[in-house]
């Protein structure tokens, strides 16, 4: 299981440099300005074979009118909620300042794992003088840290990696499939949610962008038990703006990561554009399980051949996608709503799917018969064996004589292959092709 690290606290305390020094690159803005921070800022690092995604937030002000301020302190508030364990930066140089306070009571209230790190500690040995006012903060040990000379970082990343769950301790919600439901703005992701759950659980309205957040909703029927997850829309880059919207678009891309199977919902008036295609991308990427749903299939005039030419058009725009089954639906009557629960089942079962070596080789055996492997100058791609890596999405390792000769088309082939005889629809396929030794 992924786990999520916020660093939040006052603006200018190095925030950006702490973040930018341990994902190992300069991603974050880093300038002596306070609240250059605006947007907020995540990448996956690793520390002791475990990763985590890392978030940095901009500053947290006071409460104020100020629209680019607030909409820090929003964001930083969003971040502390999305996160498994925060990471509360102060300044050892300006000491334990009101605001700190504030922060440090703020964060008591979210009931998470905090580490307290006192930055700008510039000296190697003794702990500073000036460390034990931290503890005023009632916040437990700080941890004096120099983002900008890399002193006492992993000490701080030792301290998140013993604040995760152990291996044996995580959560297994096995019996329970996440479904994020995903796409651009007002496509019917909330009105949707709604229909399923018999309740108005998500604001519904007709001004794109209202769902700012991810929303968790259990749901059980006589299919099984769900964790639906609606989130805001994505819209292209150059349409957002706004900081608590930026936010937002991170906010979606956790709940890809988290969920099983991802609904894309597309608007049938609008057809695939770009963006849903973006979007979709996001999952495939992510090795998601995947849903195409084309909602307010009840505002289109229909004729003979009108849904089996949308299907074929949809496909033709998202060709690497022709795994994933396509649902025509209407949240707002709740047309086939109900055909999607057997749909979501059958995609997540498919993308947790696990094959035994002998028969995965098997199929290698039938498909290398029926369409001889490439050659090159008289050099003939030769497949001896091939495994299950993983599954979520399955991933099969080949081994081959010469990595060169195996190319894209031929691994094309085979993974039809794989889906030809053991379904796999709904879910990513990956191959990881390697030389014999490897």
């Amino acid at each position: 299981m992924k786990r999520t690290v916020a660093i939040v606290g006052r603006p200018n305390v190095g925030k950006s440099r702490f973040f930018n020094y341990v994902v190992g690159q300069r991603i974050s803005i880093v300038e002596d300005t306070p609240g250059v921070t605006r947007d907020r800022v995540y990448a996956e690092t690793t520390w002791r074979d475990k990763t985590f995604t890392l978030i940095d937030t901009g500053g947290i002000e006071k409460e104020t009118d100020d629209v680019i301020l607030s909409g820090m302190r929003e964001q930083a508030n969003i971040a502390i909620s999305i996160a498994d364990v925060i990471l509360f930066m102060t300044d050892i140089k300006q000491g334990v300042t009101s605001d700190d306070m504030d922060i440090a009571i703020s964060l008591k209230k979210s009931k998470k794992p905090i580490i307290l790190v006192c930055n700008k500690s510039d000296r190697i040995g003794e702990p500073p003088p000036e460390l034990y006012e931290f503890y005023n903060l009632g916040l437990g040990d700080p941890y004096p840290v120099s983002a900008s000379n890399a002193l006492g970082i992993g000490d701080v990343l030792d301290a998140i990696y013993e604040k995760f769950p152990k291996d044996d301790e995580e959560i297994v919600e096995d019996d329970k499939i996440k479904v994020a439901i995903i796409g651009k703005p007002n496509a019917g992701k909330s009105s949707l949610l709604n229909k399923i759950l018999g309740e108005n659980r998500a604001i519904v309205s007709d001004v794109a962008g209202t769902t700012r957040d991810a929303i968790d909703s259990e749901f059980e029927n006589e299919h099984g038990k769900y964790v639906f997850i609606d989130t805001a829309g994505i819209r292209k880059k150059s349409k957002v703006n706004e900081s608590i919207e930026k936010f937002s678009v991170m906010r979606t891309l956790l709940a890809i990561e988290r969920a099983d199977v991802c609904i894309v919902m597309i608007d049938a008036n609008d057809g695939v554009t770009d963006q849903d295609a973006k979007i979709l991308g996001e999952a495939h990427e992510a090795g998601k399980g995947i849903i195409i749903a084309i909602n307010k299939w009840d505002e289109i005039e229909k004729e003979t051949g009108t849904l089996e030419k949308y299907r074929k058009d949809v496909y033709n725009q998202l060709s690497y996608a022709a795994y994933a089954p396509i649902i025509f639906i209407s949240a707002k009557t709740g047309q086939r709503v109900n055909n999607l629960f057997e749909m979501i089942n059958n995609v997540a079962s498919m993308n947790s799917l696990r094959v035994s070596t002998s028969v995965v080789n098997d199929v290698i055996n039938e498909a290398i018969s029926v369409v001889q492997p490439p050659s090159d100058k008289g050099k003939r791609l030769k497949i001896y064996y091939g495994t299950q890596a993983s599954t979520k999405p399955p991933t099969f390792v080949i081994f081959c004589n010469n990595k060169s000769l195996f190319h894209f088309s031929y691994q094309r082939y085979l993974i039809n292959c794989f889906r030809n005889n053991f379904g796999l629809e709904g879910t990513p396929v990956r191959l990881i092709i390697r030389e014999k030794g490897e």
